[in-house]
């Protein structure tokens, strides 16, 4: 039986209930770096620094935090304790559109190929992000548990990634602002009025804005109502929920979801400061598979339209 190890990046924001489920062992950390002199490895849950601290530096302007993945030596030595085990390793990345995370593996894995001739390596870029990543790490790790072999597994992601579909709420326009997305004095009128932006992943990997709620609850129920009409076969879907810093949303919305679809599951877990540094406070989101993206997602504008009526 074939030993396949897959090992994903801090980016996929898989709490320990979700790895525990799904048998994911193990996976990358990163760096997180703050303008005061601090410095810590990443994790999958808040063992290096508390949740409410991280977000709280993270909401303000007194310290800046940023992030940078293993480099290729890094992942190399990772990669080359488990090839030595005779293992078949399965690299899986957050979006290359969004990181140079995916860099980082798929060189040291050309390493890896040149060094061990008869190893089998391959590094996946899921062009997705957060619980959008985390979605096809957890799949990966069904179709092992099913025993799919190593080649039947990656010709499933890559024909699959672009069925990743997300949706929900941003709470903090103000971060949106300091990073430069949008002006501060959007950013100011927007929170005011408790506009809401909401979009999917395109198939280049970047989150598209499809619609603006007003107030957070007419937001979650957008978010419901996206879902019933992009899922596909939701009476066996399992549906990931993550937040930044928004724990009572993720939860209320984790709850609509069951008492409305009524999915196979439903997880709700935290972005991770890995995710965190860039994706920013105040979100809540759900993760799930539809229908393939759509070209400049029009099928879901579409959908948009639909249950707005605008």
């Amino acid at each position: 039986m074939e030993k396949i190890i897959i090992l994903a990046d801090i980016n996929c924001d898989l709490s320990p209930e979700l790895r525990q489920y799904f048998g994911i062992e193990h996976y990358i950390q990163g760096h997180v770096h703050f303008s005061d002199g601090r410095e810590i490895m990443s994790t999958l849950d808040w063992t290096n620094i508390d949740r409410e601290s991280f977000y709280k530096d993270l909401s303000g302007t007194k310290v800046k935090i940023s992030t940078s993945p293993l480099s290729p030596d890094e992942y190399y030595v990772i990669f080359e304790k488990y090839i030595k085990e005779g293992c078949k390793v399965l690299s899986m990345s957050v979006s290359s559109k969004v990181s140079s995370t995916f860099n980082s593996a798929h060189t040291a894995c050309e390493r890896i190929k040149k060094d061990y001739p008869d190893s089998e390596i391959y590094a996946f870029d899921s062009y997705r992000t957060s619980g959008g990543f985390g979605m096809l790490v957890c799949k990966a790790a069904e179709l092992r548990k099913a025993g799919k072999s190593f080649n039947e597994i990656i010709e499933w992601l890559e024909a699959n990634k672009n069925k990743v579909h997300q949706m929900g709420p941003i709470d903090d326009l103000m971060f949106v602002a300091r990073r430069g997305r949008i002006s501060t004095g959007k950013a100011i009128m927007g929170s005011f009025a408790g506009v809401k932006p909401m979009g999917d992943c395109n198939r280049d990997g970047y989150v598209t804005v499809l619609t603006k709620a007003k107030g957070i609850k007419k937001a979650l129920e957008l978010t419901v109502e996206y879902i019933r009409e992009t899922a596909t076969d939701l009476e066996n879907a399992n549906i990931i929920v993550t937040h930044s810093g928004r724990e009572m949303y993720a939860k209320t919305l984790g709850e609509m979801i069951e008492q409305k679809l009524n999915p196979k599951k439903v997880f709700v877990g935290d972005v991770f400061c890995g995710s965190g540094t860039n994706i920013g406070p105040g979100m809540v989101c759900a993760y799930y598979f539809g229908n393939d993206i759509s070209d400049d997602l029009a099928a879901e504008k579409e959908v948009i339209s639909k249950i707005t009526g605008k």
